[in-house]
């Protein structure tokens, strides 16, 4: 991760930027989803400027004149006219056969002709599946989103640690409300944790809980303040939270009952890398469902990415460990158990905004078809901006989030009621996403 974010959940980095007040002597960290680790700085990506390959060809060249007369005694000897002679003819060179060009003899030969056949087969089977997804993708940004599809006033905010360890402070919240109350924010996802491996989570992580829901509540009357929890799970290595471990389910069940007596108004989960079909996690979300229902407060979660493909998760996976996607099926499966559902639709290395705004489409319209009516469903829009393999912010932006999610609306369920979208990150926007987050959704 670059530095200026840190992802939802899990991580222990610190929010770049200067805060109001002292900060305390160990402030928490700021959470980074995948890593649980210290965002490290992203520099920009080198750039080396080429020019073409000159290749310089030189050829013998004979200069030679006309044949000279004899000499003759007789003065009247023509000269040779200099409007009809003609140049010498150059004696041609021969190119001396570089490596490529006796391999390319021998690939020319008539024995190859079925190696050759198959493997342009191969490069066709390699290309043609990206660039159909390309202009699919492309073709799924166009037209026009459908009149009304705007803001339900369901949106959320992610927000930084420095909310409830006592860096924040009055002044701040009266920004922060000047801010919202045009928008149509209803939720905000306060980084309370990350939980311990075990699944505790120590009630110093969330010092000043208290004093930013009573805060929140005199700024901004009906919006409500959750408690963002997570960890990294031990799904793709050895450390981790073992959600495997019935122990452990239950102490992350204790974890959010400790939250929502503090007065928070929901509990957020946001575990990663969560494998698509995880059956101990939905059990957790059963367990915690009772928990909360018994609260009178909301249980939410931060999702992965539902397959563009069929079964793409399952070859993501078995190619490179890490199946980032979940099925369509499992997405349903864990809508049906929350009450919010958040897609993390961002990171998705595609390099043009065409194609981000369509997979956003995309991403909507599937993530709707099995998202129960009842439940609310948030697409996630970029509030940073970062360049490296998983993101190219010139590519993934808000405007382009918005716009997507829109289409994907509109095509799909256009008077769905429980929708919204939601922005990561508060620390990490600038006022450029904000503008187009208002101007694109909320108007």
């Amino acid at each position: 991760m670059g530095a200026g974010r840190t992802e939802p959940g899990t991580g222990r980095g610190e929010e770049p930027g200067t805060e109001s007040g002292p900060a305390p002597a160990a402030a928490p960290p700021e959470p980074d989803i995948r890593t649980g680790a210290p965002d490290a700085p992203t520099g920009a990506p080198d750039a080396s400027a080429g020019g073409p390959d000159a290749r310089g060809r030189g050829s013998d060249a004979s200069a030679g004149g006309p044949d000279a007369p004899d000499a003759v005694s007789d003065a009247s000897a023509e000269k040779p006219d200099p409007r009809t002679a003609s140049a010498p003819t150059p004696t041609p060179t021969r190119r001396a056969a570089t490596p490529l060009r006796r391999l390319a003899g021998v690939w020319r030969r008539p024995a190859l002709r079925w190696p050759r056949r198959i493997a342009s087969a191969l490069v066709l089977v390699l290309l043609l599946p990206p660039l159909g997804a390309g202009i699919a993708l492309r073709v799924n940004y166009g037209g026009d989103p459908a009149a009304g599809t705007y803001t339900r006033h369901r949106d959320a905010l992610w927000m930084g640690h420095a909310w409830v360890d006592g860096r924040k402070k009055d002044a701040d919240v009266r920004a922060l409300a000047a801010r919202l109350r045009t928008t149509g924010v209803r939720d905000l996802y306060v980084h309370a944790g990350p939980l311990e491996h075990d699944g505790t989570l120590p009630e110093s992580a969330y010092p000043r809980a208290r004093w930013l829901i009573g805060a929140i509540h005199r700024e901004l009357p009906g919006v409500r303040v959750q408690a963002w929890l997570g960890d990294e799970l031990a799904t793709e290595g050895p450390v981790g939270l073992h959600l495997e471990r019935a122990a452990t389910r239950a102490a992350v069940v204790r974890s959010a009952g400790q939250v929502l007596d503090a007065g928070f108004a929901g509990a957020h989960f946001d575990l990663e890398p969560l494998h698509s079909g995880d059956a101990d996690y939905l059990s957790l979300l059963g367990d915690l469902r009772r928990v909360t229902r018994a609260h009178g407060a909301l249980l939410s979660v931060a999702a992965h990415q539902i397959d563009p493909l069929p079964s793409l998760h399952s070859v993501w996976g078995g190619v490179t460990g890490h199946p980032k996607w979940w099925s369509q099926a499992f997405f349903g499966q864990v809508a049906r158990r929350v009450d919010q559902i958040a897609v993390m639709s961002y990171d998705t290395a595609l390099p043009l905004e065409s194609l981000y705004g369509g997979y956003v489409a995309q991403q909507t319209s599937l993530a709707l078809e099995v998202t129960p009516e009842t439940t609310d469903l948030l697409m996630g829009m970029p509030f940073y901006y970062e360049d490296n393999m998983d993101h190219h912010g010139s590519a993934e932006t808000v405007a382009a989030a918005v716009h997507g999610a829109r289409l994907g609306l509109s095509r799909t369920d256009r008077t769905r009621e429980n929708f919204g979208v939601a922005a990561y990150v508060d620390f990490a926007a600038r006022e450029k996403d904000w503008a187009e987050y208002e101007r694109g959704w909320v108007r």
